[in-house]
């Protein structure tokens, strides 16, 4: 006897993040299923020809995950042993281990406190001789513009690398897209990101002689296809490489999702303003603003005072609250490349990611404003 798939209750305000699934994504995946081709594949292909077509850009190069896209931006951009990376401190720690994957070491850059992203002149201060690449981090979807500093880092070689993890969708103050800015630049399509493959990524090539290199470092440093190996006794290996495929399962979720990523940015920002409202008449509280008039945000993050025992009382009301991130330059992994970056550390005792999810309702925003009104409300009684 064949079960049918139970429906779960839509998640609420008990989850800091989940995906959004529209009810198109098993009907594709089954297909591929039934193709018996699981790996890389035409539907991988199409997906790319998909998002390249959304953004306006000219090719995308499918990978495994947002961190592979970062190693394989930064290796392609010729980083290495003995070169230096800027990345700010406060990003997930992927950003930083995609930096010594490739060899190369980081050096740490502040943020600015109202947007949580780093600024020129942030980037500039920080520059040293060893400087080959910089990593600015779009947080929360908002995309950062080093326009100002764009032709001194073109005169000493330096490449950008964008971690655009939480930014698929987003504009910069131009209406250009986030991916067309003509730097190396990495999305993730993880569970959670603003479009998921389940898992995957992207990277958008400055030229079309580097995303022939990407697609050479994505399959083990092979040239030909997996249609054309299959076909021949034989195939070359011409570079060193990485197994970083997009499946063709996953391509078909983001497929699906794609289809309805407008739909997915309007949810994005209409929660990100009924948060915005709720939140204006809390004292203490400050919303980090991701600039939604251009973005599509990713995370709806405040910073509030005694955040360490806020967290905590919300969680106990049921309230998923997470804090993203932890400063990656005091992680003991990173210390030796240390630092001080007051306004990083600074937020590291704040911030508070409140619950931002597709699933999310108007009466769940409500309700989370409420537990945290509340939260800070003890705190005063104490």
């Amino acid at each position: 006897m064949t079960l049918a798939p139970t429906i779960p209750a839509r998640p609420g305000p008990e989850r800091n993040a989940t995906p959004y699934m529209y009810g198109t994504e098993l009907g594709l995946i089954a297909e591929v299923l039934a193709s018996g081709q699981y790996g890389h594949s035409d539907v991988t292909e199409a997906f790319e020809r998909q998002v390249a077509g959304f953004l306006g850009v000219r090719e995308v190069v499918a990978v495994s995950s947002g961190t592979a896209a970062l190693h394989a931006a930064l290796v392609a951009a010729g980083v290495g042993a003995g070169d230096e990376v800027l990345v700010p401190s406060m990003t997930f720690c992927a950003s930083v281990q995609a930096v010594l994957a490739a060899g190369a070491e980081p050096r740490f850059v502040d943020v600015d406190p109202h947007t949580m992203c780093t600024t020129p002149d942030l980037v500039q201060e920080a520059l040293t001789d060893r400087t080959t690449a910089v990593m600015p981090v779009l947080f929360g979807g908002r995309a950062v513009d080093l326009a100002p500093i764009a032709d001194l880092l073109d005169r000493r070689k330096i490449a950008v690398v964008e971690d655009a993890a939480h930014a698929f969708g987003s504009h910069d103050r131009n209406g250009r897209p986030v991916g067309a800015s003509g730097h190396l630049i990495c999305f993730s399509f993880g569970p959670i990101k603003n479009l998921t493959c389940g898992q995957g990524g992207a990277i958008i090539p400055r030229t079309p002689e580097e995303g022939e290199r990407l697609r050479t470092l994505r399959l083990l440093g092979m040239v030909e296809s997996a249609a054309t190996r299959a076909a021949s006794t034989t195939y070359q290996v011409t570079a060193a490489g990485f197994r970083y495929p997009l499946s063709a399962l996953n391509a078909a979720i983001g497929t699906a999702q794609l289809a309805h990523f407008e739909e997915a940015a309007a949810v994005r920002r209409t929660l990100w303003r009924i948060y915005r409202d709720a939140l204006a008449d809390l004292p203490g509280v400050e919303l980090v603003d991701v600039d939604v008039e251009h973005s599509v945000p990713h995370l709806c993050v405040v910073k509030v005072p005694d955040r360490d025992r806020v967290w905590a009382e919300m969680r106990r009301a049921g309230i998923g609250v997470g804090v993203h991130y932890p400063p990656n330059h005091l992680q003991p992994a990173f210390a030796r490349w240390a630092r001080p970056l007051p306004a990083t550390e600074h937020l590291a005792g704040q911030i508070l990611t409140l619950p931002f999810h597709q699933n999310l309702t108007e009466d769940g925003v409500d309700c989370t404003v409420a537990a945290l009104r509340r939260a800070l409300t003890s705190g005063e009684a104490r």
